[in-house]
């Protein structure tokens, strides 16, 4: 074997020690639940949901989506028009750990290391005592790359979001595009 094979082979055994190495530390993000609580693959697909705004902390960025029927709730008017969202409305929040942009050309912050995702779902019938939402956080373990439950019970978020209860239990308003 030539010195160029020796190093062609070497170069794809070290590509495949990798990729195999990043496929064990993979997480069946399909099982994931919060106890007693909501589960991660009810919200299948939420990468591809429409943003509804993003919110800032002096160590974060946060991006707030929702699924069809609670922006289709928000265009409707809700909450301002006293209705309540329908079940079946789900949010979701990204929040990353910020860094400032090194190839800007002015101040700019970006999103960095995934911190967490946490959950709302509207079904006012499965969660009365939570006044009709449930809620769930996982937090983001950037050396194993791997999310666990950070709360526990689907009502986890009802006392934080009892002070936003004449906005529908939510935190974030749809601003006008």
């Amino acid at each position: 074997m030539s010195p160029r094979s020796i190093v062609i082979v070497a170069v794809f055994a070290a590509t495949f020690a990798v990729v195999g190495a990043i496929t064990r530390a993979d997480q069946d993000r399909q099982a994931l639940r919060v106890p007693d609580g909501l589960a991660f693959s009810d919200f299948n697909g939420y990468e591809a949901w429409q943003d509804i705004a993003v919110s800032v902390t002096r160590t974060s960025v946060k991006a707030i989506l929702g699924n069809a029927a609670m922006i289709q709730a928000y265009r409707d008017g809700i909450p301002g028009n006293g209705k309540a969202f329908p079940d079946g409305a789900r949010i979701v929040k990204i929040e990353w750990l910020k860094k400032e942009n090194p190839n800007s050309q002015y101040p700019v912050e970006v999103p960095d290391t995934l911190k967490s995702l946490s959950f709302m779902e509207r079904d006012s019938k499965k969660y009365p005592s939570s006044h009709g939402w449930a809620y769930a956080q996982f937090a983001y373990d950037s050396e194993s790359h791997t999310l666990k439950p950070s709360v526990t019970g689907t009502a986890c978020g009802d006392a934080c979001h009892i002070v936003v209860a004449s906005q529908g239990y939510v935190f974030t308003a749809y601003p006008p595009r």
